[in-house]
């Protein structure tokens, strides 16, 4: 309850409109109540005055209390009658004065009106209370019942507008949520509360200040590996120049350590070139490619590379009509990446399987390995920057994993590492949106 701003507003507003429901309930029900009192008075003093202008009704109004009129319970008699004990009425005190008053009969209350009429006669109209009470006790519940009943159903519509109301925020919350951490873009405000607003506004500058941070962290890493470049090929082309003129043995062990270090120093800057690219291009719009085409060409580039280490390098059977939505680099990064990494950690003898397949409005590439495989504790940590296996052999940066994530929620896809079907290995797929697919149904 303390979270949750709706819930609140909808206690309080239902909680006062409950108030002030029963204060107007119980105001009804007491205003009825006492003019369905004076009302009975007055049919007490109707009777009494229709006898005093015709005397001659008082002997055909005038009965006992057991032949009284079923619907009003109307006594009619003369007081001295009564006092005179001969039966016909009620015994009511002789010297009752005139005027309204509540007596007790035999254990049964009654209200009494006392009037002297013509010729010095007095005559009492009764009436029981309890019968009194329950017509005023009756009339009171049906004027109050309606305000009681609308309680509930006022609960309901303020439940009702209140989540109406919060609706676009409850909507700016999901759109919020569902972003990946690379979007940044403002956040809407059209159909927002004017109260919110402000909060937005503050959020969507937080927004551009962060955007802008990025921008500078992404530039800097592009700028310095370009600087790094040019010197690092320079030492690289010395390097090769001296690998071809006659060295002694331990010179030359020296240089290959060198050239293997200055190798590793430029696949580290490729990668921070490529993580930097893939953290600031945005999705293009309408582009479509070819995820076979793709993988046969990565494949292709990377073929001398698996000879070397006398790897199965292939496609396996797969569906040629799977065409992701996203640039061509995009694409092609993904599947180098994928295969580049599957490539320097398998064993000399083992195979790599590629695979590319359309479901529905999907893509699917598929990269599987014979290769030492990754832990299940480990496979979300190796798709953070620089996260490396603690015995990993080869000049990977631990970059590789981390471009293919970055690029993959980029363009709106899934990545999951599994284990492969063997013993050892790991089995990569990656979810791509297909080209028009989700463009058209959207």
């Amino acid at each position: 309850m303390k979270g949750s701003i709706r819930l609140r507003l909808s206690l309080w507003l239902a909680g006062a409109i409950a108030v002030m429901a029963s204060l107007a309930a119980a105001w009804s029900f007491l205003s009825t109540a006492a003019e369905a009192d004076e009302l009975q008075d007055d049919t007490l003093a109707q009777v009494v005055a229709l006898i005093g202008e015709r005397p001659d009704l008082l002997h055909a109004l005038a009965s006992s209390a057991s032949d009284a009129d079923r619907d009003s319970n109307l006594i009619v008699q003369r007081l001295d009658a009564a006092a005179a004990g001969d039966g016909v009425a009620l015994p009511l005190p002789p010297d009752l004065a005139d005027g309204l008053h509540t007596v007790t009969v035999r254990g049964v209350s009654y209200r009494v009106l006392v009037r002297s009429i013509a010729k010095g006669e007095r005559i009492a109209v009764s009436q029981e209370t309890a019968l009194r009470d329950e017509i005023t006790r009756d009339g009171a519940l049906r004027s109050s019942m309606p305000l009681l009943l609308l309680i509930p159903l006022l609960a309901l519509v303020v439940g009702a507008l209140v989540r109406r109301m919060i609706g676009p925020v409850e909507t700016l919350s999901q759109d919020v949520q569902a972003r990946s951490q690379h979007d940044l873009q403002p956040l809407p405000v059209d159909g927002v509360p004017a109260e919110i607003r402000p909060l937005i506004h503050a959020v969507n500058g937080l927004f551009e200040r962060l955007q802008a941070a990025l921008d500078d962290k992404r530039r800097f890493i592009a700028d310095a590996a370009h600087e790094l470049r040019s010197p690092l090929t320079a030492l690289s082309l010395q390097a090769q120049r001296l690998d071809e003129t006659p060295l002694p043995e331990p010179a030359r062990e020296r240089l290959a350590a060198l050239r293997q270090g200055l190798q590793r120093a430029r696949h580290l800057l490729d990668q921070l070139l490529s993580h930097a690219r893939a953290q600031s291009q945005r999705p293009g719009t309408g582009l479509a490619t070819s995820l076979p085409g793709a993988c046969r060409a990565v494949i292709e580039h990377l073929l001398p590379l698996a000879e070397a280490k006398d790897i199965d390098l292939g496609m396996l059977p797969g569906d040629d009509a799977a065409t992701a939505r996203g640039g061509e680099s995009d694409v092609t990064a993904i599947v180098q990446n994928l295969v580049d990494n599957a490539l320097r950690y398998t064993p000399t003898g083992g195979r790599v399987d590629v695979r590319a397949t359309r479901r529905e409005q999907d893509v699917v590439l598929e990269v599987i390995d014979t290769g030492p495989g990754i832990a299940p504790d480990d496979r979300r940590r190796v798709l953070d920057p620089f996260f490396r296996l603690p015995g990993a052999q080869g000049i990977g940066a631990g970059l590789g994993l981390a471009i293919v994530r970055t690029t993959v929620e980029r363009l709106g896809g899934s990545l999951a590492l599994d284990g492969a079907a063997g013993a050892r290995g790991l089995h990569v797929r990656v979810t791509l949106p297909a080209a028009g697919a989700r463009e058209s149904a959207g």
